[in-house]
């Protein structure tokens, strides 16, 4: 196996994994080529070439956003079709295209629906511009009797010339014609499959009957097993002397790791036989590993809300390190292809933040300052909280303090991500007024991104007391129940959430001035209307909480 990474990594947002198959697995210098036309598109990122000898066959994987997952695999096939002649191709792997398939799979940002869109796009790009036979499959595909990529593959190469041209088995993308040094290439929306394997220090026919269990087909017709959408069979293997429940899920979030781990750990322990932690193969998503650590966090009563303790409880529960090291960094996608967003504002020094504020630039602004003031605020009844679970003279109150935690945690972090996109989408308004404005269609246009602009300039305060609105009953439990040592804390937390809600309030009503439509008008006004009065309700209700309990500790 080889391993590539591009060094040009995208910023958070859609992550779309691209896995073509291409039918060489043999020529090194062909297997080069077609990775660096893949490799070179921006925005790419490869993160490994498998190559198979015996099925002379090559999976590449990589991620991109829309554009360019849709353009890496674009020129992989444009450099198949130049490199590779399947009128010369053997293998002991199925195949009917120099590219066999390239599936899209979501992975974050995205849905199945974006990848049918995405695996068409590709799909039309290739038939129109490369005049490949291109075939649609699993999500992509509307035809029951051509979903899966066996039914479209039957005959493989050599039966291609036949089927090609008859009626129901015309290529649903490119032209209907045999290309005997290419063949066709399928490509499809699929989930992301895990390879999972759960270690057993028992015999391969133990973990066989286990797999038999819990793989969908079971046993057969009539004797199907446990969960859904999985395969499943028994092995052994020498170099790490025991036995495995090898497994592939097609679907995690229909059937997590955690829940086939849970299962075959018990039948293991029903046979008599130990199971010692889990495998993952490859790549997995994130979300896969966080699913498995809300269920062991509600199983165990766990109160855990930081991503990457999340991430080590299920290395741990799991024992994914039991056969090789378990590297986040390395093996969850999200961490590998992801680099920060790019939120200078944020990341600042404070002293270079406030020294921004008080340059000679419109922005940042009180928008972005109202933002900074409300995550402090939420920060602060975080802290709070923190200040008084697991201590031991607050034990009574531990139940209500996990509960109200996490939303000031989460608040904060998403009004620290509002700094920047406040900022943002005042700048974004201010290109628009730069646009010329000589002629009748100039001055229209302009116009119009004026208004776009100037709504998403009030979306973004607006966002701000929204997730401000979110805080107050949280904070109020930490007034009521928190730590009495934090109680300029928390009064400090209320004005700054109330502050922060005020400040984004006035940024909204002066970019109201300016919309021309009524309607957007008059609903954003009462919304923020309502908003503002619930915060200064609110902070006098907390304040008042805490004044009440100040009064009460000075009388003990």
């Amino acid at each position: 196996t080889q391993s590539s990474r591009a060094t040009t990594l995208f910023a958070i947002g859609m992550i779309i994994e691209c896995v073509p198959n291409f039918s060489c697995g043999r020529n090194k210098v062909i297997i080069e080529s077609l990775t660096k036309a893949v490799r070179d598109t921006p925005r790419c990122t490869v993160v490994d070439v498998d190559a198979g000898f015996s099925t002379n066959r090559t999976v590449l994987t990589f991620f991109g956003d829309e554009e360019s997952v849709i353009q890496g695999a674009f020129n992989l096939c444009k450099a198949a079709l130049e490199h590779i002649d399947m009128s010369t191709h053997s293998g002991e792997h199925p195949r009917m295209g120099a590219v066999d398939v390239c599936p899209f799979i979501p992975v974050s940002g995205c849905t199945m629906d974006d990848c049918v869109v995405v695996s068409k796009r590709f799909a039309e790009k290739c038939g129109s511009e490369l005049g490949i036979p291109m075939y649609l499959y699993e999500h992509s595909q509307s035809r029951e009797y051509r979903k899966k990529l066996p039914q479209i593959r039957e005959g493989q190469y050599e039966a291609l010339p036949q089927r090609i041209t008859t009626e129901k088995w015309k290529p649903d993308f490119g032209p209907p014609k045999f290309i005997p040094s290419y063949g066709a290439t399928v490509t499809g929306a699929r989930m992301f499959l895990i390879a999972y394997n759960v270690n057993i220090l028992g015999t391969k026919e133990q973990c066989h009957r286990i797999a038999l269990n819990v793989r969908t087909a079971g046993r057969g017709k009539g004797r199907e097993g446990l969960f859904q959408d999985v395969k499943g069979i028994g092995w052994f293997v020498d170099e790490y002397n025991m036995a495995q429940v090898s497994l592939n899920l097609n679907n995690f979030e229909v059937t997590g790791i955690h829940t086939v781990f849970e299962a075959c750990k018990k039948m293991a322990e029903d046979l008599n036989i130990a199971c010692i932690g889990s495998e993952l193969i490859g790549l997995v998503p994130l979300k896969s590993i966080l699913n498995a650590a809300d269920y062991f966090i509600e199983k165990e009563n766990l109160f855990i809300i930081d991503e990457r303790q999340k991430v080590k409880l299920v290395i741990e529960r799991l024992g994914l390190n039991s056969c090789t090291p378990f590297i986040p960094e390395e093996r969850i996608v999200e961490y590998l292809v992801q680099k920060p967003p790019n939120q200078p504002l944020a990341a600042s020094t404070v002293r270079s933040f406030v020294q921004q504020i008080g340059a000679r630039s419109a922005a940042p602004g009180g928008g972005s300052a109202s933002a900074l003031i409300a995550a402090i605020g939420s920060g602060l009844g975080s802290m709070t909280g923190w200040l008084t679970y697991g201590k031991r003279r607050f034990a009574d109150k531990d139940k209500v303090i996990r509960a109200n935690i996490p939303s000031l945690h989460s608040a904060m972090n998403e009004l620290i991500d509002l700094i920047d996109a406040d900022t943002n989408a005042f700048s974004e308004f201010m290109i628009a007024r730069k646009l010329p404005k000589s002629t009748t269609i100039e001055k229209e246009f302009r116009e119009q991104q004026m208004q776009n602009g100037l709504q998403n300039a009030i979306k973004v305060p607006l966002r701000v007391m929204k997730v401000v609105d979110k805080c107050w009953k949280s904070l109020e439990a930490m007034a009521t129940h928190g730590n009495l040592g934090c109680i300029s804390d928390v009064q400090v937390g209320a004005r700054a959430l109330e502050m922060g809600s005020w400040g984004a309030y006035q940024n909204v009503l002066i970019n109201l001035e300016d919309i021309n439509t009524e309607e957007f008008v008059t609903e954003t006004k009462l919304e923020s209307s309502r908003l503002h009065d619930r915060a200064v309700l609110s902070m006098q209700n907390i304040l008042d909480i805490l004044k009440i309990r100040q009064e009460n500790q000075s009388k003990l």
